[in-house]
This record gives structure tokens, C-alpha cells and sequence, in this order.
């Protein structure tokens, strides 16, 4: 998947994998927002962003190289996503940091070297970076879910279809959405959506991609809670205070407005 690199004293970096920190797109798992993800890693939240390349040294141990180079890194992860080669090498002036261990887990090793470690500390006295935790629901574990949603949504949609098919007795209530905002957690996040159209949260807690036939995806997080929606369809609602639950929010006359705003008001991946 990757190439090598130099990293503390001189040692050379087997590179495993590599991620994006920029305000568009983040490791959520870190944060809600982009200058949450970045301290989560002692970093300014520089406004382009960063590359993570993260990797072992000879000796097994794990370090996270820090660039200011996105594009290179933005290239690297695209051609694996296509399953080609590419040696992701990034010179030494695009080195903005050096740290011990890795941010998130990482499934593969190098081969050849010691099995992945933790250094000590670096020449800082840094702790080593590790993964948060997700054995329990909090808010790693619902960004976490937020996440699979998104990756996930025809499936989840479908469930939503199926339950209704299962209870068409039901009187939907009177705002058009399938039960979400009769919860009250539901409804604190919509007011505070609301609010972040008002007023600009911090960068990142609102992003908008790509979606089939020429809609948008929208995930939003706040202090609790995640939201994922469709701007030409429904949306789901995840919460710290429930854990595990996913919480349905059907378009009604509300959110089609409350999504269209959001989505002019997000960053977009470039």
C-alpha cells in the first residue's frame, strides 16, 4: 500500500496507510469538528489541513508523520481506493510533526519488522497517540456509527421501510416524521442544527458530500449527538444519552428546508 519514509532520527518508516485531517474530511473519531480532531493530536487546526502517514519503523514501533502536503497524500489514498501502487514518500520540508503511536487502529503491519509497539516517548516526551476508546458507547463510538450510516444508508433506509410496511396502522405524526421529533433528544438537535445555520459552528462539525442521483449526504455533529441525512430524502440521529439506538427523522416540512440550508452552509471536500 505505501512506500517508505524518514522519520526520527533517521529511521525509515514503513508506511501502512495514510488519512486525511482537513476540514472537509477527518477521522470523526477524534472529534466533532476539525479543531477538536486536531488537538486531539496537539496540532493547530491549520485551515488546508493536513496528511497523516501513518507507519513502523525497523524496529516495529509506530509513528504518525504529520504533512502539510494534502494533495500528495489526497493522490496516495485515491489510487489504493482504485487498488493501484503508489509510494507515498513526502519530503522532508512537508513534515510538520512527528509522533509516537497511531491516532486510530490499524489492521495491517509491515512485514519483516517486529510486530507493532508503542515507542517509549519521542525526544519531546510525548506520550504515545492511541486509538480512543470504542469498547463503550460514547462519543467515539457514535461518530463511529454515524459514520457507518453514512457508508451504510440504502441498508438502513430499507429498515426504515420495512418497519413502516410492518405498521401501516400507525398515524404518522403531524409534522410528517415517522416518530423522531416526538423524542425529545431529536428535537434539542434539530434546534441546535437550526442554530448552527444562525450562527457558523466550528469548522467541520457541519460537511457535505456526494450522493446518488445528484443529492448531497450530510453529517453533522454536536456536544452528544450525530446526524445523517439525505437532502433529497430522510435523516437519522445518533445520541451519547442512548446508546446503540438510531433514531429515524422523516423529511416532513421541516427538514427539507433545515437540510438545504445546512448543505449551503457545510465544506465540501475540494
Amino acid at each position: 500500500m505505501g512506500g517508505t519514509e524518514e522519520v526520527a532520527d533517521d529511521d525509515t518508516l514503513y508506511v501502512l496507510t495514510a488519512l486525511l485531517l482537513t476540514p472537509a474530511q477527518f477521522p470523526s473519531v477524534l472529534g466533532d469538528d476539525f479543531p477538536e480532531a486536531c488537538v486531539s493530536l496537539g496540532l493547530e487546526p491549520y485551515g488546508d489541513g493536513y496528511g497523516l502517514v501513518i507507519g513502523q519503523d525497523a524496529d516495529g514501533a509506530r509513528w504518525t508523520v504529520v504533512v502539510d502536503d494534502v494533495s500528495l497524500v489526497a493522490v496516495a489514498i485515491a489510487s489504493w481506493d482504485c487498488g493501484m501502487d503508489y509510494d507515498l514518500s513526502p519530503s522532508d520540508r512537508s513534515v510538520v510533526a512527528v509522533l509516537p503511536g497511531w491516532p486510530l487502529e490499524v489492521a495491517t503491519a509491515a512485514p519483516g519488522v517486529p510486530a507493532p509497539h508503542d515507542p517509549a516517548e519521542d525526544d519531546a516526551g510525548r506520550p504515545p497517540l492511541v486509538p480512543p476508546p470504542t469498547d463503550t458507547w460514547g462519543s467515539a463510538q457514535r461518530r463511529l456509527g454515524a459514520d457507518e450510516l453514512a457508508l451504510q444508508w440504502s441498508t438502513w433506509r430499507q429498515r426504515v421501510a420495512d418497519r413502516m410496511a410492518l405498521e401501516p396502522s400507525e398515524e404518522p405524526a403531524k409534522d410528517g416524521a415517522q416518530k423522531g421529533p416526538r423524542h425529545e433528544g431529536v428535537r434539542r438537535v434539530l434546534k441546535e442544527l437550526h442554530g448552527y445555520v444562525d450562527e457558523v459552528p466550528p469548522l467541520g462539525r457541519v460537511r457535505s458530500t456526494f450522493a446518488p442521483d445528484g443529492a448531497r449526504m450530510i453529517r453533522a455533529d454536536g456536544p452528544g449527538w450525530s446526524l445523517v441525512a439525505r437532502t433529497d430524502d430522510m435523516a437519522f440521529v445518533l445520541l451519547d444519552d442512548e446508546p446503540g439506538e438510531v433514531l429515524p427523522v422523516g423529511r416532513g416540512p421541516e427538514l427539507p428546508g433545515l437540510l438545504a440550508a445546512l448543505d449551503k452552509m457545510a465544506v465540501r471536500p475540494a
